[in-house]
């Protein structure tokens, strides 16, 4: 079985590296080397946000998640479905205008491009910020390829983590955005092909084999059965919260995501995308929800050491070996896809953010472009020192590098858009603010109750307003 699969791994690693290659031989300049240069279709664009945003975690983290929570972990899926409508109904078309206006190829520069009076230290916090939880974020995708490679190949945790970063770097090297897309688009398909059939086949043996999943979760724990975890009053609430609150890291401040947006060419092709990514999220978080039920009624709790295990063991459980082999490049795909963009946004950040926009310095397109791709390999290699020394789990990190950036950054980009009182010392202190509480919050057992995800989001646009109250600039940013 092993041969066979690995066989269709190489073989889907090749395809990858030579995709990205063959995008890479498009003129290439800094402008769309980092976003593309207006060029790629509405629909491409949003199976490659769809594949960034829902990575190893979804696949991994959050069937492990259902597996080991039972019903309750659908408010998890619903925060996040709602959170993708939202941006992409209401948002999409708002960073694909203000970035035609301002000229802007990163999040960060958009923001300080609307505060001309501390443009440069927005650019420097706000890169910062990324940077510091972004390569969290990538170290986490590459440990979640390790797992992969351990429970399919019982490969070294190690040597799987290496063979994953190499891939990413090798699609993100060449082509730099446009590689990304195009790769991600192929993922994307796969992953939700995997989330699609899986379920399907899972549910079918259940059925067959006189198993009952209602019955299972009865048996698996006293909240399980239940939709909301067997919680009352407080306890309903804070369960409610802290499952529904990924919902707040999708509006806007998702730099990866966003980048989607920003690359849109027109208004017909922001709505055409917009229809492929909920039907996408849909099918997708209903299919990973299922599994995760249906894991439950194939497998006693306690019997996997490590739970975001579940899904690869799954496949391997009931499929041939040339069908589980595409269905675990499936999640290879989810892995290598997600670490791509954050290493793009990674890489956008320093090149263009820092070294372009904040330091000054004169480089031509060329050199900017050199200097991007040199950013890569260094931030891909930092990744993989992060993941090799970190035994964290995938969702937990990608949890917190969800508070950490999604919930700082999202109420400064509504702001940004929706209040014209919004200043640039409010910037700052929002994502100062956002910043420190999250290092704050999930540094004591606050976390344990109230999820930094939830509370960064308030915390950071309390701040925000207060300082842009308390500190007007001189001319409102909307006249800038």
């Amino acid at each position: 079985m092993n041969s066979i699969i690995l066989t269709e791994f190489v073989l889907y690693f090749l395809l990858m590296i030579g995709i990205g290659y063959y995008t890479s031989r498009t003129k290439m300049s800094h402008s769309v080397y980092l976003l593309g240069g207006k060029k790629l279709p509405g629909w491409a664009l949003a199976f490659s946000e769809r594949a960034t945003g829902e990575s190893a975690w979804l696949l991994l983290g959050f069937t492990g998640f259902v597996f080991t929570t039972g019903l309750a972990g659908i408010w998890v899926a619903i925060g996040i479905a709602i959170g993708i409508i939202f941006a992409w109904v209401f948002l999409a078309k708002r960073f694909m205008k203000e970035t035609d206006k301002h000229r802007v190829l990163t999040l960060p520069d958009y923001l300080a491009s609307n505060f001309d009076e501390k443009a440069n230290v927005i650019r420097w916090v706000a890169s910062i910020l990324i940077a510091g939880f972004f390569m969290f974020y990538v170290g986490a995708q590459l440990a979640g390829a390790g797992k992969l490679f351990f429970t399919s190949f019982n490969m070294d945790h190690t040597l799987g983590i290496v063979i994953a970063t190499i891939v990413v770097l090798g699609i993100a090297f060449f082509g730099g955005f446009v590689s990304v897309v195009w790769t991600d688009m192929i993922q994307s398909l796969m992953m939700l092909i995997t989330l699609c059939i899986l379920p399907i086949i899972a549910l079918i043996y259940v059925f067959t084999n006189d198993l009952s999943i209602s019955q299972s979760l009865t048996t698996a724990g006293d909240s399980f059965n239940s939709w909301f975890g067997g919680t009352t009053g407080f306890a309903l609430g804070i369960l409610f919260f802290n499952n529904f609150s990924w919902f707040f890291g999708y509006l806007g401040g998702q730099p990866q995501l966003s980048a989607r947006f920003m690359a849109l060419k027109n208004v017909k092709e922001a709505k055409q995308a917009r229809n492929v990514a909920i039907i996408w999220t849909i099918l997708a978080y209903t299919g990973a929800f299922l599994i995760g039920l249906a894991a439950i009624a194939m497998y006693s709790q306690g019997s996997f050491s490590d739970v975001e295990t579940i899904l690869p063991q799954m496949i391997m459980d009931l499929m041939p070996p040339w069908i589980s082999g595409l269905l675990l490049a499936g999640i290879l795909a989810a892995i290598i896809t997600t670490a791509n963009s954050q290493l793009m946004v990674v890489t956008s950040s320093v090149s263009e953010d820092i070294i372009h926009k904040a330091l000054g310095f004169k480089l031509t397109d060329q050199q900017l472009l050199t200097v991007s791709r040199i950013t890569v390999l260094v931030s891909g290699i930092v990744g993989m020192l992060i993941a090799l020394t970190s035994e964290s789990l995938v969702y937990l990190i990608v949890s917190w590098a969800w508070a950490g950036v999604g919930g700082t950054l999202s109420p400064a980009i509504l702001m940004t858009f929706f209040w014209r009182r919004y200043s640039s010392i409010g910037v700052i202190a929002t994502i100062l603010s956002g910043f420190v509480f999250t290092i704050l919050w999930i540094s004591t057992p606050l976390d344990s109750i109230i999820t930094s995800r939830f509370s960064t989001f308030f915390i950071a646009g309390i701040f925000g307003i207060l300082f842009s109250l308390l500190f007007p600039d001189k001319r409102n940013h909307y006249n800038s």
